[in-house]
């Protein structure tokens, strides 16, 4: 990709990259060009599913041939870029060795070295199956399908991928945790990587998800970051090591993915921060989106008949535990905090239609108001659940 597109994201102008299964793709182009006869390209290029065309640097080219000269297996690698997304595999080697294999018929795709193997249901490809997502898949044998019917070419051909510091990449990922083990997976559905991109969170979540539900669990614990994993373990008493997500600020994607893989119950833990913004609705809780954390305590006093003074009080807090004191002192800590647990239930009943029941625990973690804050009736029958000894 001689030059990454620029996405405004989050006030700044950031680079567009390419995924593994685009680098896949073009070392795979690459290879099957060399063995059929074509001189060592210095670039390939490739059409990624998002009709972006990329034009991708070969490196390490090699060759193999038999005592006539004939070759019989080539390979390359391309350079993994990810642009200006926080990709653990930016910078990687994607190899991909192209032979002839009499026992094939068409394109037989596998992963080697760094590529991780399929260990658990409930992912893109059965268990057993080097973790080459079917979006790359589907592109490497397009490519390899297309330069053999160019030279006329109808033998079997066998594809290996490989990423040899792909095993060590992998414990910076989600893979141990998913059941991919032994390296990373070839992954995109696009072939471009949209620099810190919330669908990446949310597909990797889903996967999460989906893999849980293939363990026929039907109740799960969402928790939305560090600080409600560490509320949840350290003041609830729960375990995360079963049937468990952190869903970050993407609350409506994650209950969207559990009704889509048949949850009968979510049990949602987070910080009074991030759960205040369900109480208007927003379920997608970054800061891009906007904020109205204030606004919307002060919309919850208003309604349990907070004086005007109070309420200008409120509103000048520039925090939801400065917005609690000022509650605190004004005596309306209690009322607000029910008002606003009611709309919490209003909007994530309204967000599911009753496919899900979903209930809730808010917390904050410091000042004086530390510990929990409220929590839904049906909390305490699902909190059970997750306890350490259950």
């Amino acid at each position: 990709m001689t030059s990454g597109q620029l996405r405004y994201v989050d006030r700044k102008m950031l680079r567009s990259g390419y995924t593994t299964g685009s680098c896949a793709t073009g070392a795979s182009r690459a290879a099957a060009m060399m063995l059929l006869g074509e001189p060592i390209p210095t670039s390939v290029k490739i059409m990624t599913p998002r009709g972006i065309e990329l034009t991708l640097d070969v490196l390490d080219p090699k060759v193999e041939r038999d005592e006539q000269g004939t070759p019989v297996k080539a390979s390359c690698a391309i350079r993994k870029d990810a642009g200006d997304d926080p990709d653990a595999t930016h910078g990687a080697l994607v190899y991909s060795t192209v032979s002839f294999d009499p026992s094939a018929e068409g394109v037989v795709i596998d992963g080697g070295t760094g590529v991780g193997r399929v260990t658990r249901e409930g992912l893109n490809q059965p268990v057993g199956a080097a973790a080459i997502n079917s979006t790359p898949r589907r592109m490497i044998e397009e490519n390899v399908r297309e330069v053999a019917a160019a030279h006329g070419c109808t033998a079997g051909l066998s594809v290996i991928i490989s990423i040899p510091d792909g095993e060590r990449l992998a414990a910076q990922t989600f893979n141990p945790h998913l059941g991919i083990l032994g390296g990373i997976s070839v992954l995109g559905t696009s072939g471009i990587v949209d620099p810190m991109s919330e669908a990446a969170l949310a597909r990797t979540t889903e996967a999460e998800i989906s893999v849980i539900a293939a363990s026929g669990a039907r109740d799960l614990l969402v928790t939305l970051g560090n600080y409600g994993e560490d509320f949840a373990t350290g003041v609830l008493g729960l375990t995360l090591e079963r049937d468990h997500v952190t869903c970050s600020n993407l609350i409506g994607d994650t209950l969207t993915a559990a009704i889509e893989h048949h949850f009968e119950r979510v049990l949602l833990i987070g910080h009074i921060g991030k759960l205040v913004k369900l109480g208007i609705g927003i379920t997608n809780t970054h800061s891009h989106n906007g904020d109205g954390r204030i606004e919307t305590l002060v919309s919850c006093a208003l309604a349990v008949g907070a004086p005007l003074d109070a309420l200008r009080r409120l509103a000048a807090c520039v925090t939801t535990d400065a917005a609690l004191v000022s509650l605190g002192q004004d005596g309306l800590l209690e009322p607000t905090l029910s008002e606003l647990s009611d709309r919490i239930a209003y909007h994530l009943n309204h967000y599911v239609h009753d496919q899900l029941e979903v209930a809730y625990i808010c917390f904050t973690d410091r000042g004086p108001y530390a510990g929990e804050l409220f929590r839904s009736p049906d909390a305490s029958t699902l909190e059970p659940l997750w306890k350490k000894d259950a």
